[in-house]
């Protein structure tokens, strides 16, 4: 047993466990375990099988958290990590409310019977004193209403309030959403709703010459979540590199990761480390791509793949941006909107258009994406260094613990219109970087062609520096030996961008 002392470190413990069972979830809200386990505190048990508890339960005992009471009551796993009076700041990927291409919802949203176990140990580890916030910014057209309902967390407050007399805290750090219409054409100023954002306000972090970005020459051709490039920008530029981060994050003792297993056009995978832009408050001081091909200097699409013509679209759909919808002017979207709508039924069957497998490509969803990468290496040093004030630190701010949610994970279309992937996994450890390595290797990918986890293991200041040092702990025996053999295990398909770089 690895004992969790009081200077207890992220950086210090490569381990990660995997665990592999059916890949289902519940569906009864509050999801309660099927078995009252020993250090059940509740006693209340579900009527169907529920794999995420098993698993989390599963992966803290094969990290021997608390290891000699393990099987008793008092067994209390996150004991060391989660103390009492402590603030804990769980953090799901919540980034949409519904799946565009009408497939399965939570193969791009963490599930609700993940919370609900890490919250059982983590209430258990306060002992009742201090605060579990649930905690996130997803996308701007992320309805979090219906996002909310359809993960029924509302049904876990209440199982909380009543039973245990604890107030569960949920909160969208975003301060807005868009409410997108049938037949909208663009993210209208119009269509965005003010929202408190989080209660405690929001921190500027200045990575400054630390940044990833620093020393990049093309900062004029950035490109961040929304269409005014120059607030981007402003946040991004010689020696200047700034994050809009929510302050509840930056003042939480403890912060859970919770992301899903999952593939993305523009980093490969989404786990703890692209999962980090949740904790962003202004979305567009995250840098997505660079504008141009790497002929020019940017990464907006691969080299030697547009027409003339298809370059002449490009650059008329980047001045309308520029001019029109940057501006955030209702005069203006409407004067966009009928641009649009005129290309669409006078200009378009003309055959004037770009293909979709070439659409798809564009804003940097391929694997020469040499931008994306940075923005996350960045936020991962920020989550472990980076103090209440926004301050970067030489030692850690807080306790971290991950937990991958690959009960069913997306591939394909990732990471917002994913196909589902029966998966059946649960992934933790105390280190979000050596986690990362773990699933990505986990789906089948090649960790040596993601330039983020290149850029972490080389700085080190994430602790590890080969995937040699990660100790997989897991009953599945070609689990335990993923970094020594060239099996595919679960053999993910990537998004079209990165098919045929990224597998194994």
């Amino acid at each position: 047993m690895i004992p969790l002392t009081q200077h207890h470190s992220v950086l210090s413990d490569f381990r990660t466990a995997v665990w592999r069972g059916s890949a289902v979830y519940p569906n009864e809200p509050p999801f309660h375990p099927r078995i009252a386990y020993p250090e059940y505190a509740l006693k209340m048990t579900g009527s169907e099988a529920n794999p995420s508890y098993e698993g989390i339960r599963e992966c803290l005992r094969m990290l021997d958290l608390d290891g000699n009471t393990y099987g008793t009551e008092g067994w209390n796993p996150l004991k060391g990590i989660v103390r009492p009076a402590d603030t804990v700041v769980i953090k799901p990927n919540f980034v949409l409310s519904s799946h565009s291409g009408g497939g399965d919802l939570f193969s791009i949203i963490t599930h609700p019977s993940m919370l609900r176990a890490i919250i059982d140990y983590v209430h258990k580890a306060l002992e009742g004193q201090g605060r579990i916030i649930i905690a996130d910014a997803p996308q701007m057209d992320c309805n979090f209403r219906k996002l909310s309902a359809s993960c029924r967390l509302g049904s876990i407050q209440e199982l909380y309030s009543k039973e245990l007399g604890f107030s569960l805290e949920v909160l969208d750090l975003r301060d807005f959403w868009l409410d997108a219409r049938p037949g909208d054409t663009a993210a209208y100023s119009s269509r965005r709703i003010p929202l408190p954002g989080d209660p405690s306000g929001s921190v500027q972090v200045d990575l400054g010459k630390d940044s990833a970005f620093y020393g990049t020459r093309n900062w004029r051709a950035f490109y961040g979540a929304d269409y005014c490039r120059d607030e981007t920008q402003s946040h991004h530029h010689d020696e200047i590199h700034r994050y809009i981060i929510a302050k509840t994050v930056l003042d939480a003792d403890v912060f859970i990761s919770v992301p899903k297993l999952k593939v993305h056009k523009k980093v490969g995978a989404t786990l703890n480390a692209k999962g980090l832009v949740g904790i962003t408050t202004n979305k567009n001081c995250l840098v997505h791509y660079t504008l141009g091909t790497p002929e020019t200097g940017g990464d907006q699409f691969p080299p030697n793949m547009l027409t003339g013509g298809e370059k002449m679209l490009v650059r008329a759909q980047r001045f309308l941006y520029d001019a029109l919808l940057s501006k955030k002017s209702p005069l203006l979207d409407m004067l966009y909107h009928f641009i649009a709508k005129t290309y669409k039924t006078v200009v378009q069957p003309t055959h004037l258009f770009m293909k979709r497998e070439k659409r798809m490509l564009d804003a940097g969803n391929w694997y020469g994406n040499d931008t994306a990468w940075r923005m996350i290496s960045d936020l991962m040093h920020i989550i472990v260094y980076a103090d209440g004030a926004g301050r970067m630190r030489e030692t850690p701010q807080r306790r971290i613990l991950s937990f991958i949610d690959g009960i069913v994970g997306g591939e394909n279309d990732g990471p917002l219109a994913p196909d589902a992937v029966a998966s059946g996994v649960v992934l933790a450890g105390l280190n979000p970087l050596a986690v990362d390595v773990a699933a990505t290797r986990l789906m089948g990918l090649d960790i040596n062609k993601l330039k983020w986890i290149e850029n972490l293991l080389k700085s080190s200041k994430l602790g590890i520096r080969s995937p040699s040092e990660i100790k997989i702990i897991s009953a599945v025996p070609e689990f335990r030996d993923m970094f020594e053999t060239s099996d595919p295990l679960l053999a993910f398909r990537p998004h079209p961008g990165w098919k045929g770089h990224l597998e194994l």
